[in-house]
């Protein structure tokens, strides 16, 4: 069994407390970096941990908070993005839900090595009882000297605030999220300038995931040399994954990045192999803005590599035959699954939520919808397989912030790896809609069974 650095303590009895989670080493890491550490000694610290974003893009979240400017007396901030919207990934809501201190702890010290003196948290607008639970665990934090003036006589203050969302998948975009904290309508910006030089209210900011800010608790008390020791090569601690779709044991799984893709799927430790004896057919390693990958590509790379549940690992052979670890939400689908019926269900996810604010998301996300459901529902035609490449190829790197990308990916994986059965729909239409398929749970985060614990 793999080491747990995040999810050790979630099963503890009234861990959501204050007064357990204390019991239990809360906090040490705050203590060890006012007492012990300079800010600029917590960044270096994070920086040879290795430590990666954990919301998607994977970037080294030490190098990002070096890039955070310091102009005298501007105020700097941190904004933790809660906003997970993304279908197939329900982590942070987990860990929110179970061991809201843990992020709160990651958040004091993150701020005390950013220089932030107020810290927010932007959390999906449906998370409301997670919302109240994290406003509790600031309540108890503030009553027991770890928030407000002066923490452990060290002369840092620091404040946290929870910003509920108003339900829109495009503020988990970085500026659309700042955007949003600020009182505006929620569209992205154009970068530069990024928010580390100009961001909340024009000031330097750091945007940390969830996951990713909690991870700074085990660096600090553990040391980042320690954490660079667990996983592979650039893959360095542990991941927690939003396991769901055609699987015996949907839930949330922390992994330290070096078992198979294989052994994940079908080990009793964590999503324990695929429900009624079918096959696996294809899965999205990522969340559903990463490309789909078929069954052979999934378990071995195109050079015939065992595929490892790593950054590297996932994206290797780029998008010919690879895909991305992106914000872990692992769906898998069995051979009774429609990929032609699943690709057009993300399609009309993107259309709804894209901004409107670029016209090739805007309009493109919106053909491709209405091409999708004519191919499902009998009435496409070859031609249109075509159009649709077209049309992702436009969208993709022609948008200001991420979500185009987000909506062409899918279509173009799809699309590429399993044409035969686009094409299969539009030369069979009368048997495509008579044909029962199997039910796909896409893992609302709301409705997701109670998550498993590995």
């Amino acid at each position: 069994m793999g080491r747990k650095l995040l999810l050790e303590k979630a099963h503890v009895a009234g861990i959501t407390t204050y007064e357990v989670y204390r019991r239990e080493g809360g906090y040490r890491s705050v203590e060890k970096a006012l007492k012990s550490m300079s800010p600029d000694q917590v960044t270096e610290e994070v920086k040879k941990s290795g430590l990666r974003g954990r919301g998607g893009a994977g970037f080294p979240t030490g190098m990002k908070w070096g890039f955070l400017a310091k102009p005298e007396g501007v105020p700097r901030y941190l904004v933790v993005n809660a906003d997970e919207s993304e279908p197939g990934t329900f982590k942070d809501r987990y860990l929110m839900e179970f061991i809201p201190h843990l992020l709160l702890e990651g958040m004091i010290t993150s701020s005390y090595a950013l220089g932030s003196n107020r810290s927010y948290i932007y959390i999906r607008g449906e998370y409301v009882w997670v919302a109240e639970i994290l406003e509790k665990a600031i309540d108890e934090a503030r009553a027991n000297g770890w928030l407000g003036k002066n923490i452990l006589g060290s002369g840092f203050d620091c404040d946290i605030y929870v910003h509920r969302g108003a339900g829109a998948y495009i503020c988990g975009e970085e500026t659309a999220l700042l955007e949003s904290l600020e009182g505006k309508r929620g569209n992205p910006r154009i970068k530069p300038p990024f928010p580390a030089v100009k961001g909340l209210w024009g000031c330097p900011t750091v945007v940390n995931n969830v996951e990713t800010v909690a991870a700074v608790v085990p660096i600090i008390n553990d040391g980042g040399e320690e954490y660079a020791k667990i996983g592979i090569g650039k893959s360095t601690g542990t991941k927690l994954i939003s396991a769901c779709g055609n699987i015996n044991k949907p839930g949330v799984y922390e992994i330290d990045m070096t078992i198979s893709v294989e052994e994940f799927i079908y080990s009793d430790e964590y999503c324990g192999g695929i429900p009624a004896g079918k096959k696996l057919k294809a899965c999205i390693p990522g969340g559903s803005s990463v490309p789909i990958l078929p069954a052979n590509l999934l378990l071995k790379t195109a050079k015939g590599e065992t595929r490892m549940m790593t950054y590297e690992s996932l994206a290797d052979g780029g998008f010919a035959s690879g895909s991305m670890m992106g914000s872990g939400g692992f769906i898998v689908l069995d051979d009774s699954q429609c990929v032609v019926r699943h690709t057009y269900s993300l399609a009309r996810f993107y259309r709804h939520e894209s901004c409107g604010q670029c016209s090739p998301c805007r309009e493109g996300t919106g053909w491709m919808e209405k091409i999708l459901w004519n191919i499902e529902t009998g009435k496409g035609k070859l031609s249109d397989i075509d159009l649709l490449w077209d049309i992702q190829r436009k969208i993709e790197g022609n948008t200001i912030c991420p979500l185009g990308d987000a909506a062409a990916w899918p279509v173009a994986a799809a699309i590429r790896h399993f044409r035969d059965e686009f094409e299969w729909h539009v030369l069979h239409p009368d048997e495509a809609q008579q044909r029962n398929y199997g039910l796909m749970h896409y893992a609302d985060p709301i409705h997701v069974p109670q998550p498993v614990m590995a």
